[in-house]
């Protein structure tokens, strides 16, 4: 059975014995319900022979009480006074006190029922030995029943729980595939198309680009690969963080975006303020440039075909913290989907593939232990909000956001 079969036969496993656990209760309770009615028949007899006007009535109910009393189970031994048996019921054994081996036998068995209950003294009765009604033993099972069956639907769960999880890294790591490809995409597609302009004859590739132009776009597709590149590397283990400033981080955003903003999003403002005085964080540039890249070219989708403003701003937060947030004043997003939209594979977009908010998520919570969050905006449009550690804190050695 592979791995990802098990958690299912787990759950299998577990609803059968907890169904096997039901079933043997339900068995337990009715054995309870009939003892409890031959309780209540001993009582009858009782009654009966005390309000009976006949002399042998009560000798009858004496017998037909000590028939019942042998009906319940319970194993019992009189004795006389001297220390002999003579009478014994419900023993697991056979027991003819005429036979002196089996009388033997029968004081041997005294002792096991003395462990079991303390014996009953009564005068001209001599003493009872009785040990436990058979219910008792099979309830002494129950607790452990109960133990077995939640440490089994603990480690049902827990498999379950590592199955989601290991579904969830699957499902990122595929994701982060295909987007891989896709952003790679673009600069292998211009490259090509530049190594076509080359092999043309001179006259026609001159007509076209000068070498010097053919030059310059053949570096920036060559920049975009690295940056792709090592984007993807760093993604994928713990990154080397340092002191940072927000200014550089929306500066070196502001410089990257700006020269594509017409061919992203026509007819869209981009405001980029960030409040003097913040102290610096610890971050990954490359990471942190990167997971606010997603969040402003989300809300460039989102303004995609009817114009509009996005504002990126770094404010001082409590703390020693610094608050990056990107709003925009599109048409804002479905609750339902705000609920699930860090999620791989959530996405508001058609056709999209739903990583670019997962992977922003990884980089600010995991990488660097800050915080994402997305609200609605008042008047209109969608704010997603970084909380990231200050240098110092980090540094410290201090708790971050809780942790």
């Amino acid at each position: 059975m592979s791995r990802r079969h098990w958690p299912a036969a787990l759950a299998l496993l577990s609803s059968l014995i907890l169904g096997s656990y039901l079933l043997y209760t339900e068995r337990l309770m009715r054995e309870i319900r009939a003892e409890a009615a031959q309780h209540m028949r001993m009582y009858a007899q009782v009654q009966r022979g005390l309000l009976s006007l006949d002399p042998g009535a009560e000798l009858r109910s004496l017998l037909s009480l000590q028939q019942s009393l042998a009906e319940l189970g319970v194993p019992i031994v009189a004795v006389t006074a001297e220390g002999e048996p003579y009478a014994a019921v419900n023993l697991p054994f056979r027991a003819d006190l005429r036979n002196a081996v089996h009388r033997e036998r029968v004081r041997a068995y005294i002792a096991e029922l003395d462990r079991q209950n303390p014996p009953i003294s009564e005068e001209g009765a001599g003493t009872i030995h009785f040990g436990a009604p058979p219910i008792l033993s099979r309830l002494r099972w129950v607790p452990w029943l109960q133990v077995g069956g939640a440490l089994l639907l603990l480690f049902v769960a827990l498999g379950l729980v590592r199955a989601a999880e290991r579904a969830e890294r699957e499902r990122m790591w595929a994701a982060m595939a295909r987007e891989l490809a896709h952003q790679m995409g673009t600069p292998l597609s211009s490259l090509a198309g530049w190594l076509e302009v080359l092999r043309l004859p001179r006259s026609e590739r001159d007509a076209l680009a000068t070498p010097e132009r053919i030059a310059e776009e053949i570096a920036a597709d060559l920049d975009r690969l690295k940056r792709v590149s090592r984007r993807f590397e760093l993604i994928g283990k713990p990154p080397e963080l340092e002191a940072v400033t927000a200014g550089s981080i929306v500066e070196e955003l502001q410089a990257y975006l700006r020269p594509r903003l017409p061919r992203l999003a026509a007819g869209v403002q981009l405001q980029m303020r960030v409040k003097r005085g913040l102290p610096e964080v610890a971050a990954n540039r490359v990471l942190l440039v990167w997971a606010l890249e997603n969040l402003v070219k989300n809300a460039l989708d989102a303004l995609a075909g009817r114009g509009g403003r996005i504002v990126v701003a770094a404010t001082r937060a409590r703390d020693e913290r610094v608050r990056i947030f990107v709003a925009d004043n599109g048409p804002g997003i479905d609750p339902a989907v705000r609920e699930r939209l860090f999620e791989p594979g959530a996405s508001t977009k058609a056709g999209g593939w739903g990583v670019g908010l997962s992977l922003t998520r990884r980089i600010v919570e995991e990488l660097h232990r800050g915080r994402i969050s997305v609200r609605a905006r008042r008047g209109g449009g969608t704010v997603f909000e970084m909380v990231i550690p200050s240098a110092r804190e980090r540094f410290s050695g201090r708790r971050v956001l809780g942790r």
